[in-house]
């Protein structure tokens, strides 16, 4: 749960709704808060991932919620709705943080009770062919303890360029991570 300032020369965006067979990548919405809130509070889910602190702090649910619709944003965070095929109307997120010239970077997480089910893989897979920003080029890393993030990245085309570090705020620490591509069209 990344809550970074706005750059003062960003302009509006809007973010489509994007289907994805099963499920449908769209906007977060004040609604999701105690679904995210319960998901994002697992200490599985947060050292998976970068930003999200463990413990969650109160008020960093709704924080991330407001940061994602706000119209200024940097990054587009979809929820993953499995309500098309009747499953809960949160089951996890993905997201796309710009970059400069025609990049941006994923990200997901899944909710533990969904976890080796196929959700991941249709999601960044939708969100790969929707392609909302008009990218050239997306840009993925995982931690290298999440081998199976590593094989969602690669089964839906991105390639292996190398190892670096990153910060994960749960762990409170940096954490040897894989980096990926994907050259889009």
């Amino acid at each position: 749960m990344n809550l970074s300032v706005q750059p003062q020369n960003a302009s509006p965006r809007t973010q489509p709704t994007i289907d994805a067979g099963r499920l449908q990548l769209r906007p977060l919405r004040l609604q999701d808060a105690e679904l995210l809130e319960l998901y994002t509070a697992d200490r599985r889910v947060a050292e998976g991932t970068r930003s999200i602190p463990h413990p969650l702090p109160r008020g960093a649910t709704r924080q991330f919620i407001a940061a994602a619709l706000d119209p200024l944003r940097e990054e587009d965070t979809w929820a993953i709705d499995g309500t098309p095929h009747g499953s809960a109307t949160l089951l996890g997120v993905v997201s796309l943080k710009a970059l400069d010239r025609s990049q941006s970077q994923i990200g997901y997480w899944v909710a533990p009770a969904f976890w080796h089910s196929g959700i991941a893989s249709e999601a960044v897979r939708a969100l790969l062919a929707a392609n909302p920003h008009n990218n050239r080029t997306i840009f993925a890393e995982v931690f290298q303890d999440n081998p199976v993030s590593a094989r969602i990245l690669t089964n839906a085309g991105f390639e292996y360029i190398g190892d670096a570090e990153a910060w994960s705020v749960a762990r409170d620490r940096a954490v040897p991570t894989w980096t990926y591509l994907k050259r889009m069209g």
